[in-house]
């Protein structure tokens, strides 16, 4: 057998560059015909695309299966430590483009589909995204997994392969309507059950295709598995590892409770109270009745910890157990994360701060070791190379195809800034990203955009504490200062949310309804004309993201500071070359950090402002009764000005914006921190035009470097940010070729090995 490749080389091989050869270009028509006939059983006449998408899907899986195979053989013989990274969810999007991206097939299946007559990105469009994930979480272990596999290591993700999917978002007449499954504990259940069988089964066998038990000392378990939990929702294995190991495998549970621990590390995902899991233990009596005697004396042995160090503090042991009492016996599953595991990360910096004096302080001041911070990243691979070639090639033609594999490398931008030409190239890139956008958008929602408007973008699950609704009381008060002074010029502006509602999260499709209901008015307002567009994105997923990121000027990453735990949608638009504007939350600090809050428009109150107005005590009128701009758009979508059918649809939201302070754990409560009347300060640039002026966005000027173009603003716009930012994305692929003529654009790898390992100290899969 050949001497398997070392890492470094497996990138090198993978990062040639060049224009696909006629052998090539000749060995995937061979397929895609041989696929077409013998599989698929279909000739010219009769095949459908398809047939056409099923037939290059069955060339690319082709060249992927050897790779696999060698793969697990060169694992089962060296038997190398390997990670197992648990989750519910998995938001992978579409995997044919994304496999010939990976493969460095782009150009040679380009190529090929194109002799053949037919259009490789019509066939692309054919596949449905792959509906196991719902946000960024979901997002988040497919972007691990891509990083795992590029950095080589022995690594697999286990999830659930949902029938139906998680839920299509379909809106109608403004409200949103949904398919598919919730999870359930018996889904946690199956999930870990199944993993962890499987995890057992491999480390029994050593050698490649065994069945044979050839290790049954436990001993050395945490040598070679490492679990890693996604949120709490695989929490489930710590008790179903214990049950194994207790009940079947006759270990002692002091050393099975070693060997748990040592194996298992947490990443915890939110700060908000009500998305911690907490499962009635009537329902595990029903469905669950060993894990729960398992859970009580795990629970039990903690406690006894708990009083031997701090003795007679019985509200303490009251806020770290595993068990909360009351009138329904819950399950605190974060509790049980935490105590299982031999490690626990959140997800950005202000994150993990806030875990660890917050979320998890006791559980902190008992074990500090155990708790670190692992920010959460992208793989450049999709989110640059796949989605945004244009982007790449450009950077690539003035420093090389180094920062793809570094993105350290995109420092020697730095004397660049001023490049005439790589600033007229990078702005032509954007302007066809747009364009082409623009006509996506005219196709769906039947509404002209005007491509040269900033294209402000607010993309995110639809949540209290994302703010949505600050962004609808901006919208608004635009719309009135177009209405009021409507011969006065100002910068056209199209503005796109999107993103889902959870099913039963009444307030949240109630946002969603606002945002549909002002864009019926202002789109058909013939005084605002193409001023201003409000579109509201269906059916948020990857392969729209794909396109939305790359023609997106303004990114909307406003979140009270304290709520968002990191954030990736902020790294995905900022890499693609948008402005970011922002609260200090999440991510954001640590990409104001790397980019220079200079080139980031920050606003709002930080963490500390949060706390301190949440001791004083938060009235939401003064800001109403103050600001007249604030009061005319509050009482327009009151009194039913954007639902006319309807007067009374959005009473009961404003009555909750002015009337009611959320706490902490519900979301935002509050739009305060800046009134809607943002955009005339310099943070997202005028909402007029200056006399003289085209009435074509551009972007602000920042305060210590002249504007250039919208995609590359200053060193570290969006260029920079993910060096040194942990983001443990690295990807190697291969750019798109975009049929502009024939022959052109060679394509380029991508990625970067992080500056910092991933999630509790794991870098994920394959």
């Amino acid at each position: 057998m050949a001497k398997p490749l070392t890492d470094s080389e497996k990138r090198k091989q993978i990062s040639v560059r060049g224009i696909a050869g006629l052998g090539d270009v000749a060995e995937v028509r061979k397929s895609f015909n041989r696929h077409l006939h013998f599989t698929l059983v279909k000739d010219r006449n009769v095949a459908t695309p398809r047939d056409y998408f099923f037939a290059l899907a069955h060339t690319v899986r082709d060249h992927l299966v050897g790779r696999w195979i060698r793969t697990q053989q060169h694992y089962y013989e060296r038997d190398p430590k390997r990670i197992y990274y648990l989750s519910l969810e998995f938001y992978m999007g579409r995997t044919l483009q994304n496999t010939m991206v990976n493969l460095g097939l782009q150009n040679a299946c380009d190529e090929a589909i194109y002799q053949l007559g037919l259009d490789l990105e019509e066939l692309e469009e054919i596949e449905e995204d792959a509906g196991l994930g719902n946000g960024g979480l979901g997002r988040l272990a497919a972007c691990f997994l891509d990083s795992m596999a590029t950095l080589g290591l022995a690594a697999y993700g286990y999830g659930i392969r949902y029938e139906f999917g998680i839920f299509n978002q379909k809106i109608v007449d403004g409200w949103q309507f949904f398919e598919g499954k919730e999870l359930r504990l018996k889904q946690e259940y199956f999930v870990v059950a199944a993993t962890l069988q499987d995890i057992i089964r491999r480390f029994k066998s050593s050698k490649f295709g065994c069945r044979d038990p050839v290790r049954t000392c436990f001993e050395t378990f945490p040598d070679k598995v490492a679990i890693q939990l996604n949120d709490t929702h695989p929490a489930l294995a710590i008790p179903e590892l214990m049950r194994i190991l207790v009940d079947v495998e006759k270990v002692d549970w002091d050393k099975a409770w070693e060997i748990t621990k040592k194996t298992c590390a947490y990443t915890n995902h939110t700060v908000l109270p009500e998305a911690l899991e907490r499962w009635p233990v009537s329902m595990f009596e029903k469905l669950l009745p060993r894990h729960l005697e398992i859970i009580y004396a795990i629970n039990q042995r903690h406690l006894d910890h708990v009083a031997a160090l701090f003795p007679g503090d019985v509200d303490r042991l009251r806020r770290m157990s595993v068990i909360e009492e009351g009138d329904c016996k819950r399950i605190n599953m974060a509790h049980l994360c935490v105590i299982g595991s031999h490690a626990v990360n959140g997800v950005a910096r202000i994150h993990s701060e806030i875990v660890k004096q917050s979320v998890f302080k006791d559980f902190y001041e008992l074990e500090p070791e155990k708790f670190q911070n692992k920010t959460n990243g992208i793989t450049p691979r999709r989110w640059l190379l796949l989605c945004n070639p244009g982007l790449a090639g450009t950077i690539a033609e003035k420093i090389g195809e180094g920062f793809l594999t570094d993105l350290s490398q995109l420092k020697k931008l730095l004397p660049l800034v001023d490049d005439e030409a790589l600033i007229r190239d990078v702005a032509k890139v954007k302007q066809e990203n747009k364009l082409k956008f623009s006509a996506l958008l005219e196709k769906e929602y039947k509404v002209k955009i005007n491509p040269s408007s900033m294209f402000d973008v607010h993309v995110k699950r639809i949540h209290e504490y994302k703010r949505q609704l600050l962004n609808c009381l901006h919208i608004v008060t635009l719309y009135n200062r177009i209405k009021k002074d409507p011969a006065r010029a100002f910068v056209p502006r199209t503005v796109m949310i999107g993103g889902k509602a959870a099913p039963g999260y009444h307030m949240a499709k109630m946002i969603i309804k606002l945002v549909t209901s002002i864009g019926s008015v202002v789109n058909h307002d013939p005084v605002v004309g193409d001023k201003l567009k409000v579109i509201f994105l269906e059916n948020y997923r990857v392969s729209l993201a794909e396109k939305v990121i790359p023609a997106a000027d303004l990114s909307q990453q406003i979140s009270t500071a304290g709520t968002e735990a990191s954030g990736t949608g902020n790294m995905k638009f900022m890499l693609n070359g948008a402005l970011t504007i922002g609260t200090m939350d999440g991510a954001n600090v640590e990409m104001a950090e790397e980019a220079g809050a200079e080139n980031l428009f920050i606003f709002g109150m930080r963490v500390e402002d949060v706390e301190a107005l949440d001791r004083k005590g938060y009235n939401a009128r003064e800001y109403y009764d103050r600001l007249p701009e604030l009061k005319q758009a509050v009482d327009q979508i009151s009194s039913g000005f954007f639902s006319p059918k309807d007067p009374d649809c959005f009473r009961d939201m404003v009555n909750m914006l002015l009337n009611h302070d959320r706490t902490p754990g519900s979301g935002p409560r509050r739009s305060s921190g800046t009134s809607p009347a943002r955009a005339s300060s310099p943070v997202t640039g005028p909402s007029q035009s200056t006399p003289g002026t085209s009435g074509a966005w551009s972007p602000p000027t920042c305060r210590s470097h002249p504007p250039t173009s919208p995609g590359i603003r200053r060193p570290g716009n969006g260029l920079l940010f993910l060096e040194g930012h942990g983001d443990c994305a690295g990807g190697l692929g291969w750019a798109r070729k975009e049929r502009l003529k024939k022959g052109d654009a060679p394509q380029f790898p991508a990625g970067k090995q992080s500056s910092q390992p991933c999630a509790g100290q794991l870098a994920p899969q394959l």
